[in-house]
């Protein structure tokens, strides 16, 4: 028999992807997987007019022709569901890059530079955290006009904070390591340091605020166009949908609603999934328990 330690661990245990944060995880990944197919190859497949109505099929319950059922317009509800989330998917995605961009420059010139900078630089990260995001990406989007620009600013200028609090606080905590200071006394800048031995050990966890970022943007441009401040009305947008179907909730058209509503919950809990899964391989603690 082969010794147990030439085997690789993979062979040792082939089920080892049954446990139960790794099923959850490839759940999420399938699920996420579905919904970027079906999202990229809708309108190949089932393109969609975003101005066209049907005044004859108004409010129709579900059925085999309408799955999902009609709009108060007549519209497919679920063929503008898989439109709406290729748009909210794309601005929550795009916002939450800005932000893990904004966020990681504060908390890499805090947690670099240090002293007076950290310290002005952090209270402007608590002002801001402070104030209500809703609130303050409406004052946001309300300085400018309705459209997909102002959307992906007003949630990127609202949800950096997280990014830049964990930039810092991994920055200063690697600043102590003994291979920064060998880096320093061979002659490295505080440039060279920072690009070459800190950001490639901050770059993980900072992927991994900007997924878990997604579903708060999406969350955020939903709520945006539900009170009419995000896209514009007549585009297909989860927001949007939910905006027009409390209208047809007033004739019992309960299906209006939910199909939208149930897409970002679906959503929302799957990247939550794979970002928390990702998160404890990031932990060494429960990286070393996962590797027995």
């Amino acid at each position: 028999m082969a010794d147990k330690a030439l085997v690789p661990r993979a062979a040792r245990r082939p089920l080892r992807w049954l446990r139960p944060g790794t099923r959850g995880a490839t759940a999420a990944g399938i699920v996420l997987t579905a919904v970027l197919v079906a999202c990229l190859l809708v309108p190949l497949i089932w393109p969609l007019d975003q101005s066209a109505v049907a005044l004859d099929r108004i409010n129709q319950p579900p059925s085999w022709t309408h799955p999902a059922g009609t709009d108060d317009l007549g519209r497919d509800v679920a063929h503008r569901t898989l439109y709406g989330l290729r748009v909210s998917l794309l601005v929550g995605a795009v916002a939450a890059l800005v932000a893990a961009l904004i966020g990681g420059a504060v908390g890499a010139l805090a947690g670099t530079v240090g002293g007076w900078t950290d310290r002005i630089l952090m209270r402007i990260v608590d002002t801001v955290a402070a104030l209500p995001h809703l609130l303050l990406g409406i004052f946001i989007v309300a300085m400018l006009r309705p459209s997909l620009g102002a959307v992906v600013l007003s949630i990127g200028l609202t949800h950096w904070l997280s990014t830049a609090r964990i930039v810092r606080a991994e920055l200063l905590s690697l600043r102590t390591r003994p291979f920064i200071d060998a880096a320093i006394a061979g002659g490295a800048g505080r440039a060279r340091v920072l690009t070459r031995h800190l950001l490639p050990h901050v770059l993980p966890r900072m992927a991994l605020a900007t997924t878990l970022m997604i579903p708060h943007a999406v969350w955020h441009e939903t709520a945006l166009s539900f009170l009419g401040l995000g896209l514009p009305p007549h585009l297909a947008s989860l927001g949007n949908m939910i905006n027009d179907g409390q209208r047809s909730l007033l004739t019992g058209a309960w299906w209006a609603s939910l199909t939208p509503g149930a897409a970002i919950v679906v959503v929302t809990l799957a990247v939550a999934a794979l970002a928390a899964h990702w998160r404890d391989r990031l932990d060494p603690r429960v990286r070393a328990e996962l590797q027995l």
